[in-house]
Formats: structure tokens, sequence, C-alpha cells
């Protein structure tokens, strides 16, 4: 019944709350931001952007047209139209319509001088306060145009959409409009002086790194001009060639001595004694003049060598060496009449061969110090090195952060000269109204009040644990369930009648089936003749249910014997007055019941409903065997006892029967306490089944929802 009326009242509710409902007009202005669309600037300088840049830009862009600051700018512009304006854009409100004409001039001068500076009302300020109230009661502040504003990207465009619903269609295009020119003014002077900074702060870093280089240039040029250094590197090359270029001569020199040595040995060994001592005789007359000359040609040699083979040298040592030749061929020509001539030919080698090899001797002496020269040279040149490295380093660093900076402050002086990229491309124009959402309104409210019952019913279902029909006695007990009885009222209730009589009432009719079956599944559960019918909980209608079933049993002619064991409340002895037997009597051996038995009849043992162990009225021994011969005289004893959790008694009787059934109401839960009488029960072994008793008619639906 709630999912019908809930609904219906919602919509009926809803549609009086939205019948005045006014119609809208939305308006649309597009701003081009130049971000991804180059052709909007002229500019030189073309940037690549990527993709996640561009949606942080076009993000940032748009919570800046939402920002408070700019907003408050439309906020002076529509108070200020109002004012000023024969056709305003809304009615006047109250608030605005109690100012006098001086009140609403000093509004809107001062409304005037805030947008000119772009300030914002200070509401601490009581005078500012009041005109901000007039504001916000014309719903011109900008917490109430932010929430009528959307700001979006359109697609993955260079375009920004500015949008806006409200009354009236001209207030729509004004908004978008005024908020757009206003967007873009404000950014572009941000812009503009974001640039004016950046290009101040290049310039002034500029200067820093122009005085760094030169001061690390100057440095490396004076330390060259003191050390006397021009190239280092070509230097330490050239003296590096020379070392090899005379450690090259000075191998062939040491080369060439030996072989003048050997040549001379051997032309030794070709004269005999006399002759060797008549030629040296006679060499030393010439060699003296030789030696002379060969003397001189060494001091040529070695100033040629220490000159780094200056070609002046060179020309004079050959011009010598020829004199030399000269003084030869002379000392030859006087063997011609000597009688050693056949070997004048050996003579003239061994001289040639002898200043040959002197030559060759005081080179490699002259050739040794200049190659000691030109090492010790280039080993002073190494610390210099490593100084104008580490000073050519610092002006390589230094040029470098002076390039970096003098091309950003180029390209940032270069921006500086264009217009802000951002443009306004399309106007707001005021549209027609919107489709009416009143329709809408109405049923989504119905809608949504119907989902809501759902919801709530759902939750009411799921959060209620109690037991309704047979199958959730059976899962929360996990005990066999013998069957169930609808709930009816007592009163109205004539047992005798309800077996003798043709029922007209579809209730009775259902309850007698009902006792029916269970009359059945109790007599194919039973093992003894004794049943003991007892609940976890009181007031359970278990005095009824037994009453019930002994008449059922009546019908089929057995003779019953029923005692009532619930010493606490005594209901059935309350109900049966007409009956003289007491159960205290029986096990005392005070009554005795041969009388008694009839077929088809019910005996009653009532109690006295005192607060009284059955133990106590006789042992334990003695009650059984009273028990055993009322099962010699009846076909069925049949002991009520009370609730479990209320009497020790009811938990007494269970050691006397094998047969046990408990009464479970419908609707009521299981406790941990209950449970555990649960386990009571099974570990006697005595338990038979539930019977679950008042079960009401929608019950058995709500379990099938549940499955």
């Amino acid at each position: 019944m709630a999912l019908i009326i809930v609904p219906i009242l919602t919509v009926i509710i809803t549609y009086f709350l939205v019948r005045n409902l006014k119609s809208s007009y939305v308006s649309q202005a597009q701003i081009s931001t130049g971000i991804v669309d180059e052709t909007t600037q002229q500019s030189v300088i073309v940037q690549t952007i990527q993709g996640d840049q561009v949606r942080q830009q076009f993000s940032n862009l748009m919570e800046m047209i939402k920002m408070k600051k700019v907003l408050n700018q439309i906020s002076y512009l529509l108070i200020i139209h109002d004012l000023t304006s024969e056709k305003p854009f809304k009615a006047k409100s109250k608030l605005l319509e109690s100012l006098n004409a001086e009140a609403r001039g000093h509004a809107l001068a001062v409304y005037r001088a805030k947008y000119a500076k772009n300030e914002e009302l200070s509401v601490s300020n009581a005078d500012e306060n009041g005109l901000y109230r007039v504001i916000e009661s014309m719903d011109y502040h900008s917490d109430a145009l932010k929430n009528k504003l959307q700001v979006f990207r359109s697609g993955e465009s260079d375009f920004i959409t500015v949008q806006i619903e409200s009354e009236n269609p001209d207030l729509s295009a004004f908004i978008v409009n005024e908020l757009s020119k206003e967007f873009i003014e404000s950014y572009s002077r941000l812009l503009r002086s974001n640039q004016i900074k950046a290009n101040n702060f290049l310039r002034n870093l500029l200067g820093e790194k122009t005085d760094t280089l030169a001061n690390r240039m100057s440095q490396l040029r004076n330390y060259k001009i003191k050390n006397g250094v021009l190239n280092l590197t070509e230097q330490s090359k050239q003296l590096y060639t020379l070392i090899l270029e005379y450690d090259t001569k000075k191998q062939e020199a040491v080369e060439k001595t030996a072989s003048y040595a050997g040549a001379l040995d051997e032309i030794d060994a070709k004269f005999n004694p006399a002759e060797r001592s008549y030629i040296e005789s006679k060499l030393s007359k010439v060699n003296q003049s030789l030696i002379n000359t060969r003397e001189e040609l060494s001091s040529l040699y070695n100033l040629y060598i220490n000159s780094d083979l200056d070609k002046r040298y060179k020309d004079s040592y050959d011009s010598l060496n020829n004199v030399l030749v000269e003084q030869l061929n002379k000392s030859s020509d006087q063997y011609v009449t000597n009688p050693f001539n056949t070997k004048q030919e050996l003579v003239t080698q061994k001289l040639n061969l002898e200043i040959q090899m002197d030559i060759s001797r005081y080179s490699i002496n002259s050739l040794e110090n200049k190659i000691q020269s030109l090492t010790n040279q280039f080993r002073k040149l190494v610390p210099k090195e490593a100084e104008v490295q580490t000073l050519e380093m610092n002006v390589d660093i230094a040029s470098k952060e002076y390039l970096d900076i003098l091309n950003k402050y180029n390209q940032s002086s270069l921006e500086s000269g264009f217009e802000s990229k951002m443009s306004l491309v399309q106007l707001g124009v005021g549209g027609l109204a919107q489709p009416s959402k009143k329709l809408l309104l109405v049923i989504l409210g119905g809608i949504i009040s119907f989902i809501f019952c759902i919801l709530a019913l759902f939750l009411i279902f799921i959060s209620d644990s109690s037991i309704v029909n047979v199958g959730s006695l059976y899962k929360a007990s996990e005990s066999p369930v013998l069957g169930m009885v609808s709930k009816i009222d007592n009163q109205s209730v004539d047992l005798k009648k309800l077996w003798q009589d043709e029922l007209d009432d579809s209730t009775l009719i259902e309850f007698r089936n009902q006792l029916r079956s269970l009359r059945y599944e109790i007599e194919s559960a039973m093992t003894d003749k004794i049943l003991v019918v007892t609940s976890i909980s009181p007031q359970v209608g278990k005095t009824f249910l037994s009453l019930s079933l002994v008449f059922a049993w009546k019908m089929t002619n057995l003779k019953i014997l029923f005692i009532d064991g619930n010493f606490v409340n005594p209901h059935i002895s309350k109900s049966s007055p007409s009956s003289s037997l007491y159960l205290e009597d029986f096990l005392q051996d005070k009554v005795d019941l041969d009388d008694q038995v009839t077929e088809g009849s019910i005996t009653v043992l009532r109690n006295r409903g005192t607060d009284v162990s059955i133990m106590e009225l006789a042992g334990y021994e003695k009650i059984r065997q009273k028990l055993e011969y009322a099962k010699t005289k009846y076909d069925l004893v049949i002991i009520e006892t009370g609730a479990l959790s209320e009497v020790m008694q009811a938990k007494e009787w269970l050691s006397f029967s094998k047969d046990v059934i408990s009464v479970f109401k419908s609707g009521t839960t299981l406790s941990d306490l209950d449970k555990a009488y649960i386990s009571l029960m099974k570990n006697s072994g005595s338990f038979r089944g539930w019977i679950l008793n008042m079960v009401t008619k929608n019950t058995h639906d709500k379990e099938l929802f549940k499955l």
C-alpha cells in the first residue's frame, strides 16, 4: 500500500510546487583561446603543447572564468543596469524597492567605483554590507551566478563555451557576453603583467650573466698573458712532435756510429802491421787539418740542432762539409807515389769513415741535450694546461648560461609584443524558452519516491530477522518443523463444535485441516505414548494449541490423559473446572484413574498452581512408574509444560518423555539464549520438531519474496 500511496502523494505535492515555475532561457557565448589553434594568433613563435598540458590549461581557464573576482564584476554590471535602465532584467526586490533616490544614487556610485577598481564589497563594512545585501536580494551575487553558470570546453576544439540559464533571455545573453569580455580583459591584463615581470627579471638576469662571462674571459686572458700562453694545445702538440723527431734522429745517429765503427774495423784488418804504422805516421799530418775542419763542422751541427733545424745553419753545415770532402781528396793525392798506393782506396775510405763517425758521435750528444730541453719545456706546460682548462670551462659554462638567458629574453620580448590570443568569437543571444520541466519534475518526483519506498521496505525487510514461516524456522533452528497453525481468534472457537458441525467459515476449516495435518505428523514422529508440549518463550499460544490437539485425537476415538504440567501458569487447570483430578494426588497415590477411563474420553489432571518442583512431589522413579501406569490405561498421554526460559519444571518434564515438541510463535526471533534452549532439547534426544503457531496470511508471500 505504501508503494502506491507515497508516490501518488509525492506527485501531487510536486505538481503544486512546480506549477508556478517560470520558463527558462539558455544563452551561450564562445571564447577562442588560441591554445590548440595557432591561426588565431599571428605569431612567429609556434609551441608544441602536449595533450595533458592542453587539458590542464583549459581547466585553469575555465576555473578562472568562475572565479569570484570575475563574477563580482558581472554582479556590479547587473545591478548598475537595473538601477539605471528603464527596462531592468528583473523586478525590483523589496530591499531595492525600499531605497530612496539618495540611497540609490549612493549605491550606484559605490557600485561603479568598485567595478572600476575591480574591488570586492567588504561585508565587515556596514555600508558595503548593506549594498551587498541589495545585490543578494536581486539574486545577482557571485554564488547565485556560479550555481547557474556552466563553463566547458567544446569537445577537443580550441573553444570554451560559457552558458547560463535564467528566466529572462536578455539577462542570459547579457551575463554570458559580459562575463566573457570581463574574463578576456582580466586575463589579458594578467598576462601582460606577467610578461612585463618576466622581461624585467630576464633583463636583470641577462646583465648579471654578461658581467659573469666578461669577468671569466678576462681571467682567462690575463692568465695567458702572464704565463706567455697562446695555444697550449698547439704548443704541446708541436713540442711532442719535435721530441719524436729528434729522438728519431738520435736513433739514426746511434745506428750510423755503430756502422761506421764496424766498417773501420774491417778496413784496419786488411793492413799488416808495417802498413798500418806507415799509414798512421803519414795520416797524422793530414789528420791535423781535418780535425780542425771537423770540429768546426761539429759546432755548426750543434747550432743547427739547437736552432730547431734552422735552414741557415744547414747551408753553412753543407758548405763546410764540402770543404772537408776537398781536404780528404787532397790528402788522397799524396799517396800516388807511395809504395802502398795499391791500397790508396782503403786509406781514403778510412779517413772518410773516421770523420763521419766523429760527426755522428757529436750529433748524438747534441740530440740528447735537445731532447732533454724539449722534454723540460713539455713538462712545464702540464700545470698551465690544467689551469687553462679550468678557466676555459668556466668561460664555457658562463657562455651557455648567457646564451640560454639571452634566448629566453628574446623570446619573452617577442611574445610581449603580441596581443592576447584569446577572443570572443561568438556572442550570446536570447533564445527561445526551454521546454518546460514541470512534467519531468513531477514524473521524477513519483519515480524517486517509488524507488525510495522500495529501498525503505527492502532495508526494513533485510533488517527484520523475525521468523514468520516454516522455512525460516527450519533455517534458524536447524531442526524439523512438523507443521504450522494459522492465527485465529481463540474466543470465537468452540473446539467441540469445530469437530462436530459442518463449518461455513473458511478460516476454521483451514484451522481444522491444519490440526489434522499436525496430528498425522506428530503420530509419525512419536516413538512412545507420552508427548510433552513445551515452548522456549511464554505467550506463544501453547495452551490453546495443546487443547486443540487433544480434541483432534479425541476424534480418532483414543483414550487421552491430558496433564497440566505448568505449575506457574496453570491455564489448563483454570479452563477445566469440571475436573476434580489433580496431578499432585495422582503422583502420591491419592487418586485412582481406573474409573475415569472410557473409549474416546479425555481425562484432565489439573494442578493446584503452587510453585513446586515435580521432583518434590515424588521421586524420579515414582514419577516414572506412575506415567508407565498411565500408559497402560490410556492410548496417549499429553503433558503441557511451562516455557523453558521461565520455569525449571519444564526442563524436568523432558526427562520423562521420549517425544517432545515445541511451539514457536510466528513473527518472533531467536536470541542466543533461545538457541541454547534449542541445543538443550536436541541433546535430550527426544525432540521431534516444531509447531509454528499464529501464522498470518501474508507471511507465505513474504517468504517467497525473501527466497
